[in-house]
C-alpha cells in the first residue's frame, strides 16, 4: 500500500495580515447596510439599497446643482469677527472660526454666488453644515442678504439651500438678529416680484427654519430630512411626551402642509428648472 502524500498545509501564516484601507465603506444609518463608499458618492451621497439621502458639505452641493463652471461666487473672503469675545471651555470664538475654516474649506457657513442650474441663471445660496454646523451668524444674514440684493438688481430667481443647526450662539443677540434681517430681505424681494426657491435638507433647525428658510414662493425637502425649530430630543425631554414617528421629517411636513413638494436628489435640478419656468422668471 502506498504512503499517503504529505499535506503542503503547514498550519496558519504567521506573516501580519494585509489590512483593508480605511475609508471605503460606510454605513447606512437607514438600512444599516455596508455600502462602498465610490458607489454611494457617484450617486449623489444616496444609499442606493434604501435611498437614504447622506449629509454633504456646500461645495460638493454646489457641484452637483449647477452646470459645470458656472458657480460665480461673492464675497468668498467674508469672515465673522468675535463681537463678544466668546470663550467656552476654554475655547476661543476667533480662534474656533479659523479652526472650522481649515475643516470646511470655506470662511463661513453659506456660500452664495451667481450660477446657472439647465441654463437657468440664478443667485444660488448654499449653507455648509461642515462649517459649525451650518450656524447661522452675522456674516451668514450678510452674505444672505447680498444674495437676495444681487437677485433683485438682476431680476434673477433665488434659490437657497438650507441645512443648519440653528443661530450660532458665539455672537448672542447679533445671530438671532439675522433671523429679522433675512426675511426683511425677502420681503423686499417679493415687493420687487422676485421667486424664492427654498430648498430644506438635513439638518434644517433652529433660527433658520424659523426664518428664511420656511419663506419660500416654493418650499421643497430631500426625503427624510430633519426639519423643525428645536430637535425632537429636545422637546421630548421637555415636554415629556412621546412623539409622533418620522416627527419633523420631510414626510410629515408635507403630509401636515408645511412644505410643497419632496424631490430626489437626483431630480433636484430638473425641478428647480421646471418651477423656474412655469413661473415665467
Amino acid at each position: 500500500m502506498a504512503p499517503k502524500s504529505k499535506s503542503s498545509w503547514e498550519g496558519y501564516s504567521l506573516k501580519p495580515r494585509r489590512e483593508m484601507p480605511e475609508g471605503l465603506w460606510l454605513g447606512c444609518p437607514s438600512c444599516e447596510g455596508m455600502l462602498f463608499k465610490k458607489t454611494v458618492e457617484e450617486n449623489l451621497h444616496v444609499c442606493p439599497e434604501c435611498g437614504h439621502h447622506f449629509r454633504i458639505d456646500g461645495p460638493t452641493r454646489i457641484q452637483q446643482l449647477v452646470d459645470e463652471g458656472s458657480f460665480e461666487e461673492m464675497a468668498a473672503d467674508l469672515m465673522s469677527t468675535d463681537p463678544l469675545g466668546f470663550v467656552s471651555n476654554g475655547n476661543k470664538y476667533h480662534q474656533r472660526i479659523t479652526d472650522a475654516a481649515k475643516k470646511a474649506g470655506a470662511c463661513e457657513a453659506i456660500l452664495v454666488g451667481k450660477a446657472f442650474i439647465r441654463g437657468r441663471g440664478v443667485m444660488l445660496a448654499v449653507m455648509n453644515f461642515s462649517f459649525l454646523g451650518g450656524s447661522m451668524g452675522m456674516v451668514v444674514g450678510e452674505k444672505f442678504c447680498m444674495a437676495v440684493d444681487r437677485a433683485i438688481e438682476e431680476s434673477l430667481p433665488l434659490v437657497v439651500v438650507s441645512a443648519s443647526g440653528g443661530a450660532r450662539m458665539h455672537e448672542g443677540v447679533i445671530s438671532l438678529g439675522q433671523m429679522a434681517k433675512t426675511s426683511a430681505a425677502l420681503a423686499k424681494l417679493d415687493e420687487a416680484g422676485g421667486l424664492y426657491i427654498s430648498v430644506l435638507t438635513d439638518p434644517t433647525t433652529g433660527g433658520v427654519s424659523a426664518s428664511f428658510a420656511m419663506l419660500g414662493d416654493v418650499i421643497i425637502a430631500e426625503p427624510g430630512a430633519l426639519i423643525g425649530f428645536a430637535g425632537p430630543r429636545t422637546i421630548r425631554e421637555t415636554i415629556k411626551i412621546e412623539l409622533p414617528k418620522g416627527f419633523q421629517r420631510s414626510e410629515f411636513l408635507l403630509e401636515h402642509g408645511f412644505i410643497d413638494m419632496i424631490v430626489h436628489r437626483k431630480d433636484l435640478r430638473k425641478e428647480i428648472g421646471r418651477l423656474i419656468d412655469y413661473c415665467g422668471k
